[in-house]
């Protein structure tokens, strides 16, 4: 007896779950993806791209948040974190590379960074986002950190006026108090560039915003990424608990099947 033809099922339909890094192997598919996105399809300056890796010296102390296809295990989103103590321990958090944090000093012990986020161009749909950041949810929960900091970053492919204007539509409601605020090493050069450009907010940035995260600060450029990039901070206690709720129950969703 002939089975009946099954269709495949379209990359957007796959069951995806959301878990920690449980190996090298999985790191490395991680870091794989990251290349494709930062390097191949940004056109980043990475040290480590002859090996076909986004990796750097953070990696390695860092958890890794995987979501992952489950028929075929393949990495299509992830995030890294870095708690406060283990920064401490190695000089300092990676968004110091471009930020001055020391108006943050007093609440290291008790943040989170998170960085190195990036999706597969063939689920941009906002499942994978959505599932990174219950993963996040869950872990905060688990950990009982207090706050998630982490740089954000926005596309410079027009020499940084759609950024510039992103950042001008995003302080009148989202910037922080000023014992949040943190400053950029190297800034981007705001009064040489059209504040009545379209702002491009990207998907990460309304996340972090929909969640109650502040922006801390002005841009910093980031030649390496050519990306203009915003310091965010998420307050535990500020966080939307509509969105808490949402994101703590997909994550218990996704796991429990």
């Amino acid at each position: 007896m002939l089975e009946p033809r099954r269709e495949p099922r379209l990359k957007s339909q796959r069951r995806l779950a959301v878990h920690m890094a449980r190996s090298e192997a999985e790191i490395l598919d991680a870091q794989r993806l990251r290349y494709r996105v930062f390097a191949e399809e940004m056109g980043a300056r990475l040290p480590s791209a002859a090996e076909g890796l986004d990796r750097d010296l953070f990696d390695p102390w860092c958890e890794h948040l995987l979501v992952t296809e489950e028929d075929t295990g393949d990495v299509v989103g992830t995030y890294r974190i870095l708690t406060g103590e283990t920064a401490k321990r190695i000089g300092g958090f990676y968004s110091e590379q471009e930020f001055d944090l020391s108006r943050l000093n007093h609440l290291r012990d008790r943040a989170i960074e998170i960085g190195r986020s990036c999706v597969h161009p063939d689920h941009r749909s906002g499942a994978v986002i959505a599932l990174l950041w219950s993963g996040l949810a869950e872990y905060m929960l688990r950990t009982r950190y207090e706050f998630i900091l982490g740089c954000a970053s926005m596309s410079m492919i027009d020499g940084g006026h759609s950024a510039a204007a992103a950042f001008i539509k995003l302080r009148d409601s989202h910037l922080s108090p000023v014992e949040y605020r943190v400053f950029p090493r190297c800034p981007l050069p705001l009064h040489e560039l059209d504040h009545n450009a379209a702002p491009a907010i990207e998907p990460l940035i309304k996340a972090y915003l929909r969640v109650g995260a502040y922006v801390c600060g002005e841009p910093a450029w980031d030649p390496d990424f050519n990306t203009a990039d915003l310091l965010m901070l998420l307050p535990a206690s500020r966080a939307d608990a509509r969105y808490a709720k949402y994101f703590i129950a997909r994550h218990l969703m996704r796991n429990a099947g």
